[in-house]
């Protein structure tokens, strides 16, 4: 049992997590490179959420909001 889970262990430290232990060691030559990762995921969020408030806004625009007090059944 013990080497299952030393099999389990090897698998997510030596395999999976080589590209972040690549980017931990590319961090200290180019900050940037490193932090493309998180930039690719800013830009992914903005680009949801101004999606997202237009979207809003066109409903908004078109009255297809039911805004009276019992639109929900438990009110």
């Amino acid at each position: 049992m013990k080497n299952f889970f030393e099999g389990i262990a090897y698998l997510c430290e030596e395999v999976l997590f080589a590209p972040f232990n690549t980017l931990r060691e590319m961090e200290l030559e180019n900050w940037t490179a490193a932090n493309v990762l998180n930039w690719i995921f800013m830009i992914i969020a903005a680009s949801a959420m101004v999606y997202w408030i237009l979207q809003l806004k066109k409903f908004d625009k078109n009255n297809e909001e039911r805004k009276d007090i019992s639109s929900h059944s438990y009110l």
